[in-house]
């Protein structure tokens, strides 16, 4: 075969996979043949040539990331020289995550059962080194919450009052009171019942006694219930409860005082003693009596902490000897691998980047969409190259879920990915936008193309066979379509398609919906 047979065959792939003549995708198409004709060309082997130069975590990164052309090398070489600033990254990074830990916290205390505790598992991720996988697995649960979340249980409350879904407070404080003579019969055996626990709430949960202001208005309350209704009683009470936190926080600090004189005469015995000799079990003997003394010296609860830190110091006794020994050995060893450690957490706190794949459907995800959709509408604001947008949803997904259980629900989403890719184009782009939603980039196609599409697809899907541990799953999908030229931006051409998705649903479902 000759060069001329592969510039034209190179020229034959662009057109078919729609692609410009561009110097890029011309390269890229020539050296694809090239290697079809199995047809060794230098020009197409730069890659492969400077990426033996570099060093193998480098090459290792590469492989990673698929680099087959120049442009790619180049990018990834820029992407790397960018992320020089280590020291900002591991900053950034570490206030990120902080961050992430805060907002998660906030979520474990609102009133949903099922967010609190997805935030506290996340929590407990983030606390252990998360891998990028087990990341992204979480990312996808909290999708998932987000798309099966149904809050329509409040419309119950609507016969005790207004309800407001966004504000759950307001709503509560909507709801109607019971009537006046029921408040007058039950009054006076509700205030004695909140009297004993507003009296109990007066007790500090840390401090060991409370003063006389705390104990006199405990005093008249236990008394006399009634006058709960009284509005003076308020300032007292709010001044009560904050002589208890006031009680509360003393305690505690003395007790924090307490522990740092312990822990730091602690640290600074153990270092010393690790550094500088042979005589550690005496030393640690020393530091045990020390440890001994403090249960009659404190004046606060040290019970707890006094028997953490002797507890730690007999360990230490009966394991000095082979620890200081295993040090002074292995001194060098150690360090060294603490470097590498440190330098491999590094690297990769500076390489980590978001996959433009969908773990479970290995189709595009969101992000790849998004950065396809804006080349779509630069080829279209260009070169006035037409595109249609068709939007997918699964019908009654989430009672898949809730019958067969998520593992039957993530089957059904990639076998219908698999349906959508193989009714596909090689020029069209297909991904999953979020949950059981999907979208298709129908490149050179107007409104009637997309239509064409969306319906091939629900009927393959409507004939598919979708089985899970022996029990067949009933599957359909509803479809919206819309195309760029009738529209006067990308993202009205998008919320179109999502519109239109809608109204196939609102209409029954297993059916496509466009602008007539």
């Amino acid at each position: 075969m000759t060069i001329q047979t592969i510039i034209n065959n190179a020229l034959k792939r662009l057109k078919a996979e729609g692609k410009l003549l561009t110097p890029d995708f011309y390269a890229e198409a020539f050296c694809k043949e090239a290697v079809r004709a199995k047809m060794n060309v230098e020009d197409c082997n730069h890659v492969e040539k400077f990426k033996n130069m570099l060093s193998k975590d480098f090459q290792k990164d590469l492989k990673n990331y698929r680099i087959k052309t120049m442009s790619e090398f180049v990018r990834f070489l820029i992407s790397k020289l960018n992320r020089t600033n280590s020291t900002q990254c591991s900053d950034t990074l570490e206030a990120q995550t902080h961050f992430c830990k805060r907002v998660l916290q906030v979520i474990t205390v609102l009133h949903n059962k099922e967010a609190s505790e997805l935030a506290q598992n996340s929590i407990d991720l983030l606390e252990n080194a998360p891998t990028p996988q087990q990341l992204d697995a979480f990312r996808q649960r909290w999708v998932n919450f987000i798309t099966t979340y149904d809050d329509t249980f409040l419309q119950k409350l609507k016969a005790l009052g207004d309800v407001e879904s966004s504000d759950l407070r307001k709503t509560v404080e909507n709801l109607h009171t019971l009537t006046a003579g029921e408040t007058s019969v039950s009054s006076e055996v509700d205030l004695q019942k909140v009297s004993r626990l507003l009296v109990a709430s007066f007790v500090p949960s840390i401090a060991s006694s409370v003063n006389d202001t705390i104990a006199n208005l405990s005093e008249k309350i236990r008394k006399n219930p009634l006058i709960l209704d009284n509005d003076n009683i308020e300032t007292e009470i709010k001044t009560a409860i904050s002589l208890r936190i006031s009680l509360d926080k003393e305690s505690v600090k003395e007790m924090v005082e307490s522990i740092d004189g312990v822990l730091d005469k602690l640290s600074l015995r153990l270092i010393a003693m690790i550094e500088s000799s042979d005589s550690s079990t005496v030393e640690i003997q020393a530091i045990k009596k020390e440890l001994e003394s403090y249960t009659e010296e404190s004046t606060v609860n040290f019970k707890i902490a006094h028997k953490k830190l002797f507890t730690i110091a007999v360990a230490l006794e009966e394991n000095t000897q082979l620890l200081s020994k295993d040090l002074k050995g292995h001194s060098a060893d150690v360090e060294a691998l603490s470097n590498k450690v440190k330098k491999l957490e590094e690297e990769l706190k500076e390489v980590k980047k978001e996959s433009k794949e969908d773990f479970l459907t290995k189709l595009y995800n969101k992000r790849a969409l998004d950065e396809f959709m804006e080349l779509k509408e630069a080829e279209y604001q260009r070169y006035d190259r037409n595109f249609a947008v068709v939007m997918f949803d699964l019908d009654h997904f989430k009672d898949v879920n809730d019958t067969f259980g998520h593992e039957a629900g993530d089957a059904v989403l990639s076998a219908f990915a698999k349906i959508l890719k193989k009714e596909a184009r090689s020029v069209d782009i297909v991904g999953r936008f979020g949950g059981e939603e999907f979208l298709a980039l129908l490149s050179d196609t107007d409104t009637k193309g997309g239509v064409t599409f969306a319906t091939k697809v629900l009927k393959h899907v409507e004939k598919s066979r979708f089985m899970y541990k022996g029990n067949r799953i009933k599957v359909t999908a509803s479809a919206g379509v819309s195309e760029r030229a009738k529209h006067i931006a990308l993202k009205a051409t998008i919320n179109s398609a999502d519109e239109y998705l809608y109204i196939a649903k609102k209409n029954g479902r297993n059916r496509v919906e466009y602008k007539k």
